[in-house]
Formats: structure tokens, C-alpha cells, sequence
């Protein structure tokens, strides 16, 4: 190996790699409260991955756990929405949390018996009123039922956002 050549090079390289560096830490954008919008958005996608889950729940050989990642993040943020609304999440995610301890259980015994109480038909109704009542907040709020995607590729991370 010729470390002459090296030497000569290695300052350029630095340079490169120090750049980069301070592009992902410093240059990063920092991501500030999530909208209300956002926050619906979010709710949404995870009632309506919930309800696949319920759909799902019974054929599956091992259970899944729902999703409740959302709901974690921004129970305490939900001041906007109407008490309805608020009074309704809760109760779809008391079962789902409840639900997600037996099938923790289960796996962790390896045992069936901590799953004949999940009864994932008792989701059905709480999810579809949650469903429905986000899906009309973002009606009002945007003009539309639909939660927008935001896709970010690896460019954007490295070098910013669109």
C-alpha cells in the first residue's frame, strides 16, 4: 500500500466525511409538534390498521398485537377534538390495551389459555365509531376523508427535507 498517495488524499476525504457528518446532525431539520391534523392523520391510519387486525384476528395461528404507538404519543394532546371523539378513543384503546397484555401473555407463556378471553369482535364497533368520527374531523378540517402520505426517501435525510 502506498501511504504517500494516502497522505495526499486523506485531507479531502476528512473534509468529505466532516461535511456529511454535520449535514445529519446539525443541518437536520428539527420536527416540531405534529399538527392537529397530523395527530388525526395518525390516529387514523392506526384505527384503521387496528381494524384489519380485528378482520385478521382469528385466522392468524400466532396473534399480533394491535397498534397502539399513536394513540401512546398523543392520548395527551387531543384537546382540540370534541369530548365524543376523546371519550370514544379511550375506550377503543382501554380494550386494545388489555387485549395486548393477554396476547403478551400468551406469547410469553406459550400458553392458549390467556387468549380465550380476547374476544377481537368486541373491537369492531369502538374502532368503527373512532373510524368514522376522525374520518369526519378531517372531512371538515381539510376537505377530505383521506389521511396524506408523506413519503421521505434517503436524499431527504441526508440532506434535508422537499
Amino acid at each position: 500500500m502506498d501511504f504517500d498517495t494516502l497522505g495526499d488524499n486523506i485531507i479531502p476525504i476528512l473534509i468529505v466525511v466532516g461535511l456529511i457528518i454535520l449535514q445529519l446532525f446539525v443541518g437536520r431539520k428539527r420536527r416540531g409538534a405534529k399538527s392537529q391534523q397530523q395527530i388525526v392523520q395518525s390516529l387514523l391510519l392506526e384505527v384503521r390498521l387496528n381494524q384489519t387486525l380485528v378482520e385478521t384476528f382469528n385466522q392468524r395461528e400466532k396473534p399480533k398485537k394491535f397498534e397502539n404507538t399513536g394513540w401512546r404519543l398523543y392520548k395527551n394532546r387531543l384537546d382540540f377534538l370534541s369530548q365524543s371523539i376523546q371519550t370514544d378513543l379511550t375506550n377503543a384503546y382501554m380494550i386494545i390495551d388489555d387485549f395486548n397484555i393477554q396476547i403478551e401473555s400468551a406469547k410469553k407463556f406459550k400458553s392458549t389459555s390467556y387468549m380465550v378471553s380476547v374476544d377481537a369482535n368486541r373491537l369492531q364497533e369502538p374502532l368503527r365509531k373512532c373510524r368514522e368520527e376522525l374520518e369526519k374531523w378531517l372531512q371538515l378540517s381539510t376537505g377530505s376523508r383521506e389521511p396524506e402520505t408523506e413519503y421521505r426517501g434517503m436524499m431527504d435525510n441526508l440532506f434535508g427535507g422537499r
